[in-house]
């Protein structure tokens, strides 16, 4: 009985929670999503002259054209950012945030250092994800897992970002042969399993179940 009252009790608290937070909580989870883009921002102002003189140095394009770019990634990520905050041209914003990535990826040879690419490339998860949300047909039973009453289009951005989320584990993994190591590859293997196993059976599933 005293385990019953126990369990009633947090659910009661966590109902409470999710009503008084409900409202609250799409602003954080996109706060996070673009939080990367948010800092690098802000970096790119508190650095200029640092990254004005690395682009320069490294391209040898001059101070006119690395001032240009240090601009140009300053304004395009804090209004990308502005934008997705707001709710205002959400996909105009993310498809512009992607622009950044792929500047970025050139500009700082990103695509020779894999640990950096990984992270790029959850970045574009994230970016992926935010316009799957910002969709207007079609909403998930299931905190944002596909379902079969959803658009395509929406359904395999979803598991896209999902599954590019996910590679920014990768960052922290070291092949070679200590315990760890191996378990952390193990649980990265189980998450991906996972996520392609739930969007396969969903697929599966009739709509009329799922509503169920």
């Amino acid at each position: 009985m005293g385990q019953n009252d126990l369990m009633g009790t947090a659910e009661d608290f966590a109902d409470q929670f999710l009503r008084v937070t409900k409202q609250y909580l799409p602003h954080v989870a996109r706060l996070c999503l673009i939080s990367t883009f948010l800092e690098d921002g802000i970096r790119m102002w508190f650095q200029w002259s640092e990254q004005r003189d690395y682009i320069d140095s490294t391209w040898s394009c001059g101070y006119l054209l690395a001032s240009s770019f240090v601009f140009l990634n300053l304004l395009g990520q804090l209004t990308g950012c502005v934008l997705v905050l707001s709710r205002n041209f959400v996909q105009y914003a993310c498809f512009g945030l992607f622009g950044i990535i792929a500047l970025q990826t050139i500009a700082y040879s990103i695509l020779w250092d894999l640990k950096f690419l990984m992270r790029n490339l959850a970045l574009g998860g994230g970016l992926l994800l935010l316009l799957a949300e910002s969709r207007s047909e079609g909403k998930s039973m299931f905190a944002g897992v596909p379902t079969m009453r959803e658009s395509s289009p929406k359904q395999y951005m979803q598991l896209g970002g999902r599954v590019l989320l996910v590679l920014m584990f990768m960052t922290l993994l070291h092949f070679d042969a200590s315990f760890f190591s191996q378990l952390l590859a193990g649980d990265f293997i189980c998450e991906n399993g996972s996520i392609f196993f739930i969007f396969k059976k969903l697929k599966t599933i009739p709509a009329a179940r799922l509503a169920a």
